[in-house]
């Protein structure tokens, strides 16, 4: 247990500093687009009352206040919260390839620990899970400061207030890293890790049989997308219907079959098929 540890955290300290960058770039460009897109709309209201001769009691009724997903919705926000994600797939790969091809080819003495090889495979995906939930404790933490920055910045006569709640539901990409209860959670990071699973077992594939690999991995990746979506395609199709209730957990079991599948079937690659 003590080695998985230290094989998480040596994961996690090889990317800290590039994580640590995504971290920084999403502070400072959220502030930043707090501060610049408010004191935008304000110069817009502005013009457009003196345009039409408006109070701000009569454009507030025209236009509308000013509430917070004016600023959810816009590259300052949204922008570093994609690079993230883009960072952390692109991670997915580069955690075992860079051990292939770094200049000492790391993955021997790797996979050369006293350790057992599952040890190693589930490290490398609970350090990028870790990771992600980091990220996401870190925007759940600084969106009610830019919530508090925001409202002081709008005058109460244009200011829709909003709750950390109701922004996180009417912010699509919010709603979706941000889930609204627990069924939300499980189905949200569940299918996440599924995915990563599947994806680590397609790498193990690509490493064991190299050309042939690559193509076991693409057909194990449809399989397995088949197997997790097909009680949505017989809805689909109107064989059989399903409550939501139902559906969900046989998308949670069909998700968790899957999931067991690729770890098992990834750690046993690594174990019979990828030597040193």
């Amino acid at each position: 247990m003590m080695r998985y540890i230290k094989l998480v955290n040596f994961e996690i300290n090889r990317f800290s500093k590039i994580y640590l960058s995504l971290l920084l770039i999403t502070l400072v460009s959220q502030f930043a687009g707090v501060l610049i897109v408010t004191k935008s709309l304000l110069n817009d209201a502005k013009e457009i009352m003196l345009q039409e001769k408006l109070s701000e009691a009569a454009y507030v009724a025209n236009y509308g206040g000013i509430d917070f997903t004016h600023i959810a919705n816009t590259l300052w926000f949204l922008g570093p919260i994609a690079l993230s994600a883009v960072a952390l797939i692109f991670y997915i790969f580069l955690i075992w390839y860079r051990d292939w091809f770094g200049k000492n080819t790391f993955i021997y003495r790797i996979l050369m620990l006293p350790t057992s090889r599952l040890s190693i495979y589930l490290s490398k995906a609970t350090a990028i899970f870790l990771m992600v939930l980091g990220m996401v404790a870190f925007q759940i933490i600084i969106l009610p400061m830019e919530n508090t920055l925001f409202n002081s910045k709008i005058p109460e006569v244009f200011l829709n207030e909003m709750s950390i709640p109701t922004i996180a539901k009417t912010s699509p990409i919010l709603a979706m890293i941000i889930p609204n209860n627990f069924t939300e959670f499980l189905l949200s990071y569940g299918i996440g890790l599924m995915v990563m699973s599947v994806v680590f077992t397609a790498i193990m594939f690509e490493r064991s049989f190299r050309i042939k690999g690559i193509i076991l991995g693409l057909v194990y990746g449809g399989v397995t997308a088949a197997l997790f979506l097909a009680p949505v395609f017989i809805m689909d199709s109107g064989i059989f219907h399903f409550y939501s209730n139902e559906l969900f957990s046989l998308l949670l079991t069909l998700g968790i079959i899957v999931t067991g599948l690729s770890i098992w079937l990834g750690s046993w690659l690594l174990k019979n098929r990828v030597t040193v």
